[in-house]
């Protein structure tokens, strides 16, 4: 009678245990190599509703595209517009940009089309569309413990911003007072490609904090914009997620935004 209390117990608290794994991280498949999440942060934001949600890419299914108003003298479009013209699954922000509402703060290149032939002092650059086998389809360079020589002609896509978690799964930003909303690309260590959205404004140090302790098995991970450019949309087969940053500290102290602000590049996702 004691064993089979015992295995009884087991099988109860192994069951509990699957069931608090599923309920943080609740996929929802979209396609083959396509899953969705929105969950409850583990820590509540003073605005919004402390939601978190996450894009998850198997970039041996989809290709990441990179879009740049500049190439071609095109305008600024709306996340969704970028969508909605260029035929994709989803987009993000590609990177903060400069006052022209054009030029990417760091590097950035697509193919022949070089948006900002320069590289800044930020120490991640995310690369996809690869030349050939040698090197993973999609990957977020550290340039603190990656041979930036090596990998700069590996790839036709590259855009540069700030790291957040390095390569040994640090996290890399100090605590500041300041919070807004953010968008952020990582990877995980199965080389999926993460599009990682909070409309609720928070710490960029607390954010990463939580992202690290979600089952997410990130590897690194990549900040691209906060405040109320901070974009993501998404539209496949019948799901439509439209999400807009607002809160910024010093810049939009509130959670009214309800309209996507034109940004000039965006990563784009669409099938192979």
């Amino acid at each position: 009678m004691e064993y089979f209390i015992k295995i009884s117990v087991f099988v109860v608290f192994s069951i509990a245990v699957m069931g608090t794994s599923q309920e943080a991280m609740p996929w929802q498949k979209l396609d083959d190599g396509l899953h969705l999440a929105v969950y409850d942060a583990p820590k509540k934001s003073t605005d919004g509703d402390s939601k978190i949600t996450i894009l998850k890419i198997d970039p041996a299914v989809y290709d990441l595209n990179l879009f740049s108003a500049k190439e071609g003298k095109q305008y600024t479009k709306t996340a969704k517009e970028w969508v909605e013209e260029k035929s994709q699954i989803a987009v993000i922000n590609a990177g903060m940009y400069r006052m022209d509402h054009a030029t990417n703060l760091g590097y950035m290149k697509d193919h022949d089309f070089i948006n900002n032939p320069k590289l800044n002092k930020d120490n991640t650059i995310a690369a996809f569309n690869r030349k050939d086998t040698t090197v993973p389809e999609f990957q977020i360079i550290d340039l603190k413990c990656q041979d930036w020589e090596q990998l700069k002609d590996k790839y036709h896509s590259y855009t540069q911003s700030i790291r957040m978690v390095d390569c040994k799964q640090s996290n890399r930003w100090g605590q500041q007072p300041k919070k807004w909303s953010m968008v952020t690309i990582g990877k995980d260590k199965k080389g999926n490609a993460l599009f990682i959205f909070t409309r609720s404004p928070y710490t960029v140090h607390d954010f990463i904090d939580m992202l690290l302790a979600a089952p997410l098995e990130i590897y690194n991970l990549m900040y691209l914009e906060g405040g109320p450019e901070a974009s993501f949309y998404l539209n496949h087969q019948g799901t439509e997620v439209a999400k807009m940053g607002s809160y910024e500290t010093g810049f939009m102290e509130n959670d009214e935004n309800a309209a996507y602000w034109p940004i000039p590049n965006v990563i784009g996702v669409s099938k192979k």
